[in-house]
């Protein structure tokens, strides 16, 4: 039987019988997406409330960023690093002055962009700031989540993340997020190279520090000399927004880490950003990827990042988010207990005695697609480019929703 044939529940059976059972996703099978919209085999329409953990923030299929993909694909896809590409520099130059950093290391997946952090922070730490060798260590907030490689698992304070994988990663320590005075303590042992740090915590459940947090988390890395790493993967570029989240408090991180809407969500690209006296640790030979700073990903990045800015995406979440706030607070205090967000990065925590994945499972039923974190945690982040109706009208659908666990 031919792929595009097979209804939804075959393509549930399909993925359990040859699949490895690393994900319980929510039972819909997607074919196509457009802009917030995605639709499932069997043609159903529903509200992307996702955005693939934010990874399509410019919207599902978006006409640019497919039309450079096609254009590149077509030209040159991959050369590896072994030669240099006619896109790598020019992205890197694009990228380095947007953001304000000397230079740029392309990476293809947001775990990679925190593996290499933490490389780069580690050999900083031998060679800049003399911390004796094998005796350099990161500090992480607790809640953290940057992926599942056995150094993401081994900074986890999730069981279900690290445990079974053990033996993990020396020199990682963790505090608790949003405690300065922890942070403080932390970083009086001289052999703390970095703290790597979510400006707002998105797997935790859009975990909010308090105002003043990053711009401490700064005063202290910068007086201990302690580099200080922001893992904006799921928070940067536009989510929050701003194009990265931690201009809400005007500071700048030492090293700053970005993946999934840097491609649109066409490709995996992601990017680490330092200036060179932190970056030129890395020499050749002691850091690298394939397929990393590809052609493809480059135009595509490039891209995404151009309509990013001249759709004023950041400007758009920005100006959302009080209508996203307004019409979530219309939903019974007995079915959602607290909302918390910035931008258009939202969480409903819902009430213990209504099952948060059966309110996942209806509002799927009702044409609208989002998921649990952390148990009660909804999670909640549309595609940046959709309108004031289009979230008054998926607000609605959710009120609707909540209102059947009452009758």
């Amino acid at each position: 039987m031919a792929a595009q044939n097979l209804s939804s529940k075959e393509i549930f059976a399909l993925e359990d019988k040859h699949g490895c059972r690393n994900y319980a996703p929510v039972p819909v099978a997607l074919s196509r997406g457009e802009g917030v919209f995605v639709w499932d085999v069997e043609g159903k329409k529903y509200y992307d409330f996702l955005s693939a953990y934010s990874a399509v923030n410019q919207g599902h299929c978006h006409p640019r960023i497919v039309d450079a993909l096609k254009k590149q694909a077509d030209q040159l896809t991959l050369v590896s690093r072994a030669f240099y590409s006619d896109k790598l520099g020019q992205y890197e130059k694009f990228m380095t002055e947007l953001l304000g950093f000397d230079r740029l290391l392309p990476m293809n997946t947001g775990v990679e962009g925190g593996e290499s952090a933490c490389k780069i922070a580690r050999k900083w730490g031998y060679d800049v700031k003399k911390i004796p060798y094998k005796q350099a260590k990161i500090i992480f907030a607790e809640g953290n989540f940057w992926g599942r490689t056995l150094s993401a698992v081994s900074a986890s304070s999730d069981p279900s993340c690290y445990q079974g994988f053990g033996p993990y990663m020396p020199g990682f320590e963790l505090i608790p997020y949003n405690d300065i005075p922890a942070l403080e303590k932390a970083l009086q042992d001289p052999n703390v190279a970095a703290f790597m740090v979510e400006p707002i915590q998105g797997e935790a459940g859009v975990v909010i520090p308090d105002d003043g947090y990053l711009r401490k988390v700064r005063e202290l890395c910068t007086r201990h000399n302690v580099l200080w790493i922001a893992d904006e993967v799921q928070t940067g570029l536009g989510r929050t927004g701003k194009l990265l989240a931690v201009e809400h408090e005007g500071v700048r991180p030492d090293i700053l880490i970005l993946g999934k809407a840097l491609s649109g969500g066409a490709l995996p690209v992601s990017a680490v950003l330092a200036n060179n006296n932190v970056m030129d640790v890395i020499t050749p030979g002691t850091h690298g990827s394939t397929y990393g700073g590809n052609p493809l990903a480059c135009a595509v990045a490039t891209e995404a990042m151009k309509v990013l800015l001249e759709e004023k995406l950041c400007e758009n979440a920005a100006k959302l988010e009080s209508v996203l706030r307004e019409e979530l607070e219309k939903i019974p205090k007995n079915a959602v207990t607290s909302v918390r967000g910035r931008g258009l990065m939202f969480a409903m925590v819902v009430n213990d005695k209504i099952p948060a994945y059966d309110v996942v499972l209806r509002l799927r039923d009702a044409g609208l697609l989002t998921k649990t974190t952390h148990g009660q945690v909804i999670r909640l982040a549309p595609p940046l480019v959709i309108t004031e109706q289009q979230i008054r009208d998926a607000c609605k659908i959710m009120r609707d929703v909540f209102q059947t666990f009452s009758n």
